[in-house]
């Protein structure tokens, strides 16, 4: 299968087994979950899209609307990628883990749990990666951070 029959074929059956719109753009598709279906959406992505390669996640602080949590997933075979994005909302920082469909999701979320201070919910081994255990001054990815020793320039 081409490329563009792949993302063809994936807007389709995201569209008909999940009821969710999905956008494209070359060959990477994106895909807006609600944190509630985020790892049912990605198990259908990795089962039937065949996206068996976890190419990164992180997060986003959007400020006042919250924290997405992005993943980038590949199938290496048809060129498809897929972007799963999903914003959890004012004030929440709890999303469920996709530990149980990737490994390499592990250090990841790990990560995204130490900068952003993301809970991924069902994560098999979630403690500080980059950070100590010391550390008191919130997840430094925040758009909220102030590190009071180094007071930013304006």
């Amino acid at each position: 299968m081409s490329a563009t029959g792949a993302v063809t074929d994936a807007v389709g059956r995201i569209r008909d087994r999940l009821g969710l719109e999905a956008t494209s753009t070359g060959n990477v598709v994106t895909i807006q979950s609600p944190p509630d279906r985020w790892e049912a959406v990605a198990a259908v992505v990795k089962d039937e899209l065949g996206c068996l390669y976890l190419n990164w996640l992180s997060a986003i602080d959007w400020k006042d609307q919250g924290l997405e949590v992005v993943c980038r997933v590949d199938n290496l075979t048809t060129r498809l990628g897929v972007m799963l994005r999903t914003k959890l909302g004012p004030g929440a920082v709890h999303c469920p883990t996709l530990t149980s469909l990737w490994k390499g999701a592990n250090w990841m979320e790990r990560e995204a749990f130490d900068m952003f201070g993301i809970v991924f919910d069902g994560h098999p081994d979630l403690r500080r990666l980059l950070l100590t255990e010391e550390w008191t001054a919130g997840p430094p990815l925040r758009k909220d951070f102030v590190d009071a020793e180094f007071l930013p320039y304006r």
